[in-house]
């Protein structure tokens, strides 16, 4: 039997973003900025400029949320529209957890319904994949939309739900 999506956070006009918070490469010293608010249509703009200048190289932004309990079956499925670039998609098993577990995902330029599977996530830490299983938690506490792409470049990507899907 086939559960509805659980919401992690839906945009609309009125939604409350404060919890959201950018973290970009300034953090060790590079130079890249972005900036995540409202639209007037009510989605998550997450925008900005990433260089690699200075050590950099990427922007991010996180959204922790209470422990949601998960199967690694599981998918997240985010609507959104991106600019036709690469981002990744990052989860936290455990608010402590020091690791990511990461997907990259190409947009079109048009809306789009992303959907990954939990156990696709592969482990990483500051970029270097992790010598242990892929996602295989019974919970996440965050979620990240995060762009490295190598290279200097403008972005944006509109982000309409992020949903768990069983």
């Amino acid at each position: 039997m086939n559960q509805s999506p659980t919401t992690i956070f839906n945009f609309n006009k009125d939604s409350d973003i404060s919890a959201w918070n950018i973290v970009d490469d300034r953090v060790m010293g590079g130079i890249s900025l972005s900036y995540f608010e409202l639209t007037e249509d009510g989605y998550g703009k997450f925008h900005g400029y990433v260089t690699t200048e200075s050590n950099g190289g990427f922007s991010s932004v996180d959204y922790n949320f209470d422990k949601l309990q998960v199967s690694p079956s599981d998918k997240i499925r985010i609507k959104l529209k991106g600019d036709g670039k690469t981002f990744q998609l990052r989860v936290k098993a455990f608010a402590g957890d020091r690791h990511n577990y990461i997907k990259e995902f190409d947009t079109t330029g048009e809306r789009q319904t992303i959907e990954i599977a939990l156990s696709e996530m592969q482990p990483s830490w500051r970029g270097a994949k992790l010598r242990i299983p892929n996602f295989d938690k019974d919970q996440i506490r965050s979620v990240t939309v995060l762009i490295a792409n190598g290279k200097k470049q403008n972005f944006e990507l509109l982000i309409d739900s992020i949903k768990l899907v069983k």
